[in-house]
């Protein structure tokens, strides 16, 4: 086993360690070290799933305030004028759902300045995610991108003003590439997740979807070749985000499920 291998392994190992001891420390930053509370001492019992755009968005200078709209309160009881929050996440892995303790220290003017996790390795779920790539040969001759639907849209949304920024431009990446193809037939699907009616679910699917079509052929795919339809909640992709979760850790839970997803077919 290589040295980075090894580092990995390291690595997974001391995260059942960090999360079961009485106290658990992060790497140094700075000079000090990071003392983290014990789990069992958690008020809010579950932890939650985080938004992981959210947390890439925290940096020195965040309030308390922003951090609280961001990552909802602190898991912790902190008591009166706390120096430090700190909360226990999950996410969700090829490897199945890690855990990961988080805490935001602040400065004199209550404004978080340094940023922790437990074990260290945590930190790498903020990394960028690399952008999806369709197959070069998949075996039924269809290249298939899955799109998630909160990258794409703000919550909830599905207009054309509702599409964010980065995924504006990956639907402009991969509308170059279906365009690339001859008599290519592209399929978008959309799809949600199981909060909120059935009708309610199925509606803002099918906008989404035909939104995407719009999009792809503004960017040049012929729009007579882009078929469009909503799917609603019959899809999901998730197994054990259970419906007793408080309403933040389902919504983050089910993230998967929203998702919009575009087949194309059509040789090259």
């Amino acid at each position: 086993m290589n040295i980075a291998n090894r580092f990995k392994a390291a690595a997974t190992a001391a995260l059942v360690l960090a999360l079961a001891a009485c106290s658990t420390h992060a790497a140094k930053q700075g000079t000090g070290e990071v003392s983290f509370p014990d789990p069992d001492r958690i008020v809010l019992k579950e932890g939650t799933f985080p938004n992981v755009a959210n947390l890439r968005s925290i940096g020195p200078g965040v309030t308390k305030e922003q951090l609280y709209h961001l990552l909802g309160r602190p898991h912790f009881s902190e008591g009166f004028a706390p120096k430090a929050w700190n909360y226990l996440f999950h996410f969700r892995t090829p490897e199945g759902v890690v855990t990961c303790q988080y805490q935001v220290q602040f400065d004199d003017e209550k404004r978080g300045q340094s940023f922790h996790w437990a074990p260290a390795s945590c930190a790498d779920v903020l990394d960028p995610p690399a952008p999806p790539v369709a197959p070069a040969a998949a075996a039924d001759g269809v290249a298939r991108f899955s799109l998630s639907a909160d990258a794409l849209f703000a919550f909830g949304r599905s207009g054309v003003a509702d599409i964010k920024p980065d995924g504006s431009a990956e639907l402009k990446r991969i509308a170059a590439e279906i365009s690339a193809a001859k008599d290519s037939q592209v399929t978008v699907v959309g799809h949600t997740d199981r909060i909120g009616s059935d009708e309610s679910n199925q509606r803002l699917s099918q906008a989404r979807a035909d939104t995407v079509r719009g999009v792809l052929a503004s960017h040049g795919v012929a729009a007579g070749s882009i078929r469009a339809e909503g799917r609603g909640e019959a899809e999901p992709v998730t197994r054990d985000c259970a419906d007793s979760l408080a309403h933040r850790a389902l919504v983050a839970c089910l993230a998967p499920d929203r998702r919009v997803e575009i087949a194309v077919s059509g040789s090259r």
